[in-house]
């Protein structure tokens, strides 16, 4: 689920597949003058071995909670971006579909541009969600970095 928060954040960890340009819809307003958008897609291999899906789980209490953390530490690190959207999806996911969304608005690009960065390389490092990769001849949990508890 998907949840709005005061200011005009959206965070959430959903198992249906994420609609971008939805996201997008909900968070532009007439003072954003740059929408900066990075989704991270299942490839179709690691180190050269054939991907056929991932699974994707998460302790979505703590991860929701996580996500708001990080989309407070964005507006505080880049006080002039406008609204944030981070959006992780947990289930099971196939080569090209969407895993994790952030959107960033601002008036100008530049900052917006970091800010979309600080947030996905936010949520790789705080959030706590892993993933299972299943290839053609085995699988393998990946680990990241494990968060540290509030």
């Amino acid at each position: 689920m998907i949840e709005h928060l005061d200011n005009g954040d959206l965070v959430g960890i959903v198992a249906e597949p994420i609609e971008t340009q939805a996201v997008v819809r909900q968070l532009v307003r007439e003072c954003a003058g740059a929408v900066v958008t990075f989704e991270g897609v299942v490839r179709d291999n690691l180190h050269g071995r054939r991907t056929r899906h991932l699974d994707y789980e998460a302790y979505i209490p703590m991860a929701v909670k996580m996500l708001r953390r990080v989309a407070a530490e964005a507006h505080v690190k880049f006080p002039d971006i406008d609204r944030v959207a981070l959006i992780h999806r947990i289930g099971r996911l196939h080569v090209s579909e969407t895993s994790v969304l952030v959107v960033v608005t601002a008036a100008h690009r530049a900052v917006a541009f970091d800010a979309c960065r600080f947030g996905i390389d936010r949520i790789k490092t705080t959030v706590p969600i892993w993933k299972h990769e299943y290839f053609e001849d085995g699988d393998v949990w990946v680990e990241g970095v494990r968060p540290s508890l509030p």
